[in-house]
């Protein structure tokens, strides 16, 4: 299948390891953990995505809705590692029907280790981690506000918090499994798909039959 590597942090090209350097790199971010996304979807193009780095304890699980919402796909998925780090961050795309029936939206959702960016730069936030914008979120008297939305991610409840993003995108952040979990919303109305709970499954654990997988997103292939 063929394969697309760029910087997760700022979608640019990378450098593969050589004599010199032990590590992949990005001209700009320096040594980063490699986002690989094919370049189509379907069922044997997922299966070999979430076969990358199995075994692994601290392999970042592959969310993705399960069931999906009615008229939804999924139009896409990536890892972010290398045989050196093993997989750092997952992403799944998702389309379909606006929730408030404004047009077609796009959801994202990214599972990552601390540092990685991928996260971040989808949700259109700076740095490598959203722990300052979540904080802010969340309240700082103590007294939590929120959460903003939840889903059950692998069963378990999760809430969400919503973090400041461009207009274009509703951006949502929490933690599940000891990682950083994304929800990225476009249009910024789409992310009402998350007022109703949500159910988040792992497929690294098992890769329902029944997806339904539409044509490639564009937000997994430079558009962020």
């Amino acid at each position: 299948m063929g394969v697309t590597v760029s910087c997760p942090r700022c979608g640019a090209e990378v450098r593969p390891p050589d004599l010199m350097h032990s590590a992949w790199r990005c001209m700009d971010c320096g040594e980063v953990p490699p986002l690989h996304v094919p370049q189509h979807i379907g069922p044997e193009i997922v299966a070999s995505a979430v076969g990358q780095g199995a075994g692994s304890l601290e392999r970042p699980p592959v969310w993705c809705p399960w069931p999906l919402p009615p008229g939804w796909t999924v139009t896409g998925i990536g890892w972010a590692g290398d045989d050196r780090t093993g997989v750092r961050g997952t992403v799944v795309a998702c389309s379909g029907p606006g929730p408030l029936g404004d047009g077609p939206a796009d959801v994202v959702l990214v599972a990552e280790q601390p540092g990685v960016g991928l996260g971040n730069r989808m949700a259109g936030i700076p740095g490598l981690d959203p722990g300052a914008l979540l904080a802010e979120s969340m309240g700082s008297s103590g007294t939590h506000a929120g959460p903003h939305a939840k889903v059950r991610a692998g069963g378990h409840p999760t809430p969400l918090w919503c973090v400041k993003s461009p207009a274009d995108r509703s951006a949502y952040v929490s933690e599940a499994r000891g990682m950083w979990l994304y929800a990225v919303a476009w249009p910024a109305s789409a992310g009402y798909i998350l007022a109703d709970t949500v159910d988040l499954h792992d497929l690294s654990e098992w890769v329902p039959p029944e997806l339904v997988y539409g044509a490639p997103s564009p937000y997994l292939h430079g558009r962020v």
